[in-house]
């Protein structure tokens, strides 16, 4: 499988706070890989670095075969790359319909009624066409994620980077978005999710990592990658020594 993004030896620091350090990473073209980690693991951190909102201290960030280490935010969304917020960030006076188009037009760099079109297409599949004349301010929370996801999907991209989109919502809600995701999924493009709503995660990647103190802990299938004993220390407290079997244990 061709690498669509490929980190090596991507290195972050505040001060003397390291919040990334030496990390490798390849994300095949049509993977979905989800990343697992405690809070202030680094995780958002790490999307930051990719889509070029963070600088890295050391390293180099390929996209396409491309080294965009040093290219600004917005031209690698232009590239194909695109990213939610934990916190969904729409444009509260402006329509649904209208936060698609802005997010299109910017991408693309072309007039906004050249992205009508698309932005119809993407509301409807992310369920939002009757919600299209509707305020963003005005949206439940769920409506807001799928206005988020909707938003991302209209600049046409290959890499879809999901943070926590998951997070508050009811376990019906949890399914419809879900759903969506696996949905969005079958167009082929490339996906790399946080989320600490693991049974979510779960139901739709195949790849899960596992981001800790800056670096990667742990990188496999999610029900290895559950069981992995330094995943359960990070999680559980449990010392990596007591969470394997007995005939393991030097």
């Amino acid at each position: 499988m061709a690498a669509i993004l490929s980190l090596r030896g991507i290195s972050k620091r505040y001060g003397a706070v390291v919040v990334a350090r030496d990390l490798d990473l390849e994300l095949g073209e049509g993977e979905a890989l989800g990343m697992l980690g405690p809070n202030g693991a680094g995780k958002s951190t790490l999307f930051g670095l990719i889509t070029g909102t963070i600088a890295p201290n050391a390293g180099t960030i390929r996209f396409g075969g491309l080294d965009i280490t040093r290219v600004p935010a917005s031209r690698r969304c232009r590239m194909g790359m695109a990213r939610s917020f934990q916190v969904p960030q729409p444009f509260g006076g402006m329509t649904v319909f209208e936060n698609c188009v802005v997010a299109g037009a910017f991408a693309g760099g072309c007039g906004e009624r050249e992205v009508y079109g698309r932005a119809a297409a993407v509301l409807e599949r992310c369920g939002l066409t009757s919600k299209a004349n509707v305020r963003a301010s005005a949206l439940t929370l769920l409506d807001r994620k799928r206005l988020e996801l909707a938003r991302a999907l209209t600049t046409r991209p290959r890499l879809l980077l999901l943070d926590e989109v998951a997070g508050g919502l009811s376990e019906p809600e949890c399914e419809i978005l879900t759903a969506l995701i696996r949905d969005i999924l079958t167009t082929g493009l490339s996906l790399i999710w946080i989320e600490h709503v693991v049974h979510a995660l779960t139901a739709v990647v195949e790849r899960v990592v596992v981001l800790a103190g800056g670096s990667f802990i742990a990188d496999g299938r999610p029900e290895a990658v559950l069981r992995h004993p330094k995943v359960a220390e990070v999680y559980m407290g449990i010392p990596a020594d007591a969470a394997l079997p007995a005939a393991a244990v030097p």
